[in-house]
């Protein structure tokens, strides 16, 4: 049966450094979660908190209808997939795959067969009598996967598992990952830095710091409207600058930065937009051009990215890196005005 996942204000510390403040998540039934942040911003925390290897300061964990929060992690009945695989060297591929069945006491012909039929679906299916050893880093994880999943575990959590993998397979496995993850219905929580692979494999995505979720959301939604500036830098936009509406003309306004440069922008493209604000600018949302309704800008060094053109930009609101065509390669040291490409752009709060 698939079943939610609810964690509820959470707090966790070593020693006396808090490591979780308060933290909250829900997981739908048959949803996959990532968890991304930089190293220290508490995912893996979390998710040793879920296993049962840690116990939290305050708060709950329920799967369903149960309350994990003080049961040992053998109890839990969670499949855990790892980075390091966390394979038996000694037993043979099936029996490594077998190995949770066997803790259940699963009679051998049962779980022999379903082990069997596990690796047939993970792509191994002429390997099951082969040590790990003999195993590539990708028939490893495959093997890790196919042991989480056969016990048909109601949760399962992925701690980095891609990580030690070379960049293409490591795009192999997050699709089959995902497929496997989908026909199977189980509810999942996954842990990475990469948010490439978090974006690529999630409905939802958790973006974490020091010990917080700064945003819960789909990929998308993280992508094009990030909630604040830490969201913004994390999933690419470069240019953050702090503007100060000086005048409304129905929906154009027009909005001054830092050293008295002004720029327009129509509500029409990006809502309503408040008196003080921060615009988010990936290097794709300001347009290099040699004239316009834009940001002056003087131009420092290009840099040929094979799509674009990159230049490092100044202006009286600070440094800017910023993108023009291909068509049209400007030197250093032109005059040029940076012009908003209101897909790549986004309207925050302002941090004052």
């Amino acid at each position: 049966m698939t079943v939610s996942l609810s964690i509820n204000s959470i707090s966790a510390h070593y020693g006396k450094t808090a490591v979780l403040q308060d933290l909250s998540l829900s997981v739908a039934a048959g949803e996959l979660v990532s968890l991304l942040g930089s190293s220290g911003c508490g995912k893996t925390t979390t998710l040793r908190l879920v296993a049962g290897f840690l116990q939290p300061s305050s708060g709950t964990i329920k799967l369903g209808d149960r309350d994990l929060t003080t049961l040992p992690a053998h109890a839990r009945d969670i499949g855990l997939v790892f980075q390091n695989y966390a394979l038996f060297p000694h037993l043979t591929v099936l029996e490594n795959v077998a190995f949770g069945l066997k803790q259940r006491r699963v009679p051998t012909q049962e779980r022999r067969k379903k082990a069997a039929a596990m690796l047939e679906r993970v792509g191994l299916s002429g390997l099951g009598d082969r040590l790990p050893s003999a195993l590539s880093g990708g028939q490893k994880q495959r093997v890790a996967l196919a042991r989480a999943l056969v016990i048909e575990p109601p949760l399962l959590m992925f701690d980095e598992p891609l990580s030690n993998l070379d960049a293409k397979l490591r795009v192999d496995m997050r699709v089959e990952i995902r497929q496997l993850q989908r026909a199977n219905g189980t509810t999942s929580l996954y842990v990475t830095h990469d948010q490439e692979e978090a974006f690529s494999i999630s409905d939802r995505v958790a973006i974490m710091n020091a010990g917080r979720i700064m945003q819960l959301d789909t990929p998308e939604i993280l992508y094009r409207k990030p909630a604040n500036s830490f969201v913004a830098r994390f999933v690419g936009f470069e240019n953050l600058l702090p503007l100060r509406v000086v005048e409304r003309a129905g929906v154009l306004v027009t909005a001054e930065a830092a050293g008295g440069a002004k720029i327009a922008i129509s509500q029409e493209d990006f809502g309503p937009i408040p008196d003080n604000f921060i615009l988010g600018c990936r290097a794709d949302g300001l347009s290099v051009q040699q004239s316009g309704n834009g940001l002056s800008a003087v131009l420092g060094t290009r840099t040929y990215l094979g799509r674009a053109y990159q230049y490092q930009c100044k202006t009286s609101a600070g440094d800017i890196v910023a993108n023009g065509a291909l068509s049209e390669p400007l030197t250093a040291g032109s005059a040029a005005v940076l012009v908003p490409v209101p897909e790549q752009c986004c309207v925050l709060a302002s941090e004052e």
